[in-house]
């Protein structure tokens, strides 16, 4: 049967040069993800804030799960866990 692909949503706001980043780092390992602009959105911004316990963006969570930002994205790629928690997927 076919593996079930973790879902990975990525919060960002318009202009953050991380944000871009952590799209590009995404796509360039073929990952599928959801993002959702919370640029002008107060209440949402709140929602994400309380989630991850961080005022920055983005914020990536992969099954629900608050991974960080771009910085830790980045370290979970290079230490080859990133492939680990998105269940091996090359």
């Amino acid at each position: 049967h076919e593996q079930r692909m973790p879902k990975v949503v990525i919060y960002t706001k318009k202009y953050c040069s991380f944000c871009y980043a952590a799209r590009a780092l995404l796509k360039s390992r073929k990952v599928e993800f959801e993002e959702i602009d919370i640029t002008r959105d107060v209440g949402l911004q709140q929602q994400v804030r309380q989630r991850s316990g961080q005022r920055t963006v983005p914020q990536i969570f992969i099954d629900g799960h608050a991974v960080g930002g771009f910085m830790e994205l980045k370290k979970l790629d290079a230490a080859g866990e990133l492939d680990r928690v998105l269940g091996g997927k090359q």
